[in-house]
């Protein structure tokens, strides 16, 4: 009995149960820390649709309806994504202070926390484009040489070939991209507000727009150098050449019939 229990408490039998109780915890762990984690981002959602539902009440419903289901004063907001409400709100464009052909981009009245809860109230009503990352429109990996050529083929119709804007038809317009933040340039090519069309990764991928992004920043940068002098808003070697022949042509008339004058004058006395 002695030599039997002996053999029962061998000295790596305590290790062994270690090892196994630490193996068990650590399972557990795994099984039930995610779970954990999970549950409480989707309390933190659900507290930010809740916030985002209040606001959206106070400052959104008279004109998009209670729920979202738009009326003859705002189109729906069903489907329209995170992206739509962060580019909109977040530019200063709504709550548009009156309708209008176009809403212009004014101050924001908006923190971006409460952004985020519009955003993520608006995300509950329908699936859509949701807010992009800075990895997405970040300069890293960008070819700029490509993202002019993609802007040339795709918005220069628009917004004039360095992003100065331009006028469009029943008094709207195509805003200047000059000073725009690139996550709302983004945002912008993924939902088209207002006349834009959008630009979905099947027609312009993220590489893409990443692309444009960093083109944009390069002509329209705080270190761009125009080495051909004063552009007189980029809009194009057409423009310019008009302006130089109308308005130089004209001080050079102006200046021979002045001459022309004074020696006129000159002669007679």
């Amino acid at each position: 009995m002695k030599k039997l229990s002996a053999r029962r408490r061998h000295p790596l039998a305590a290790l062994v149960v270690l090892l196994l109780a630490l193996a068990c915890t650590g399972g557990l762990y795994a099984v039930f820390a995610p779970a954990d984690k999970a549950k409480a981002d989707e309390t933190a959602q659900s507290l930010a649709i809740d916030e985002g539902k209040k606001l959206y009440a106070v400052g959104c419903a008279s004109c998009h309806g209670t729920g979202g289901q738009g009326s003859s004063d705002g189109p729906s907001l069903v489907g329209v994504g995170a992206a739509a409400v962060d580019f909109q709100v977040g530019t200063g464009r709504m709550p548009a202070q009156q309708p209008g052909a176009q809403i212009p981009r004014k101050k924001v009245i908006y923190t971006q926390a409460e952004i985020d809860q519009l955003a993520a109230y608006i995300s509950s009503l329908g699936a859509g484009p949701s807010v992009p990352t800075e990895a997405q429109y970040g300069p890293d990996g960008a070819d700029i040489a490509k993202g002019g050529e993609l802007f040339r083929d795709n918005c220069t119709q628009c917004h004039n070939f360095t992003g100065k804007g331009g006028a469009l038809t029943h008094g709207k317009f195509a805003p200047s991209l000059e000073g725009v933040s690139p996550k709302h340039i983004y945002e912008a090519m993924q939902t088209g507000p207002q006349n834009m069309p959008s630009f979905p990764d099947t027609t312009l991928s993220e590489q893409n727009k990443k692309d444009i992004i960093a083109y944009l920043n390069a002509v329209n940068g705080d270190d761009t150098v125009s080495p051909g002098g004063l552009e007189l808003g980029g809009l194009g070697p057409v423009s310019e050449g008009l302006f130089a022949w109308i308005f130089g042509l004209g001080a050079l008339i102006a200046v021979a019939v002045w001459v022309a004058a004074r020696t006129a004058k000159a002669k007679k006395s």
